[in-house]
């Protein structure tokens, strides 16, 4: 497994060239007062549309896009495009070689029977307690087999200021990707989802950092006022190619393509409308 770090600063980092496409770079040194975000994906592996949207998010952080641009200055980026490899060779739709669900794990993981969840735990809490750093989202991407559009899972607190402010980051989707729902989006503390990278994470981690499992449907999405469903491909999971980058209107494609400007603006603190207020600094 490789954790990649997107960066601008070369020099710091160790950097393996992919396949002639661009450079990623695994950490050595971290660089100070950086924002982190962690993406995991494919802890299940049957669930395809995953590895398409970490596709989409990985060409995009490495484009030219100016959106790009800003969250490379200012933001680090850990992603794990593929938590569960075993059963994806072996063409599981759940379970990993042992045959366990790994997200339901994530208390507990053994390095021997959990060994890529283990190291990705190793690796979150780790990031966690580094001062030089603060971790702002952990999102895990997986694919609904039922529903419809895209949408979030979230945790639920006793503090209910801290409710209100996890629903914001939906709620941006929502108004800015025309197939993220957030009548879909729910936020719960369920027993049985306790092993959950979302639910532990978000117990683990401070109430500042922000915790979801992304869903898109393997099948199709609504549009708002629209009665017609309209298919999800490889293409508009990926969300945007490198060629896309040109098309007029600068950002190109469904579906939740616009949670990166959205989640620009969130970690760099801008207020736009009154809709919400960053308070960490």
């Amino acid at each position: 497994m490789q954790f990649l770090l997107i960066s601008p600063v070369a020099w710091y980092f160790h950097r393996e060239k992919i396949a002639g496409r661009f450079d990623l770079w695994s950490q050595k040194n971290p660089e100070k007062q950086k924002k982190l975000v962690v993406l995991t994906a494919r802890v299940h592996p049957g669930e395809s549309p995953a590895s398409f949207i970490c596709q989409g998010v990985i060409d995009f952080l490495v484009s030219q896009h100016p959106i790009a641009a800003i969250l490379r200055d200012h933001v680090i980026f850990k992603i794990v495009p593929m938590l569960n490899p075993d059963g994806v060779y072996l063409g599981n739709y759940r379970c990993s070689l042992m045959g366990f669900d790994l997200n339901r794990h994530w208390q507990e993981p053994s390095p021997w029977v959990h060994p890529t969840l283990h190291a990705v735990k190793q690796l979150i809490v780790q990031l966690s307690q580094d001062a030089k750093v603060g971790l702002e989202f952990y999102i895990d991407v997986h694919a609904h087999s039922t529903m419809m559009n895209g949408f979030m899972y979230g945790n639920v607190f006793e503090e209910e200021e801290r409710v209100q402010r996890q629903a914001v980051f939906p709620r941006l989707l929502c108004q800015n990707a025309p197939d993220f729902s957030f009548s879909n989006t729910s936020f719960n503390r369920d027993v049985v989802k306790a092993g959950t990278g979302r639910r532990f994470l978000g117990g683990l981690l401070d109430d500042m950092s922000y915790c979801y499992t992304l869903e898109v449907s393997f099948y199709s999405y609504m549009a708002a006022g629209s009665t017609a469903p309209v298919p999800y491909t490889e293409d508009t999971c990926i969300l945007l190619s490198l060629s896309s980058l040109g098309a007029p209107g600068g950002l190109a494609g469904p579906p939740v393509l616009l949670s990166l400007p959205c989640l620009s603006r969130w970690l760099l603190g801008e207020r736009k409308g009154g809709i919400w207020r960053r308070d960490r600094d």
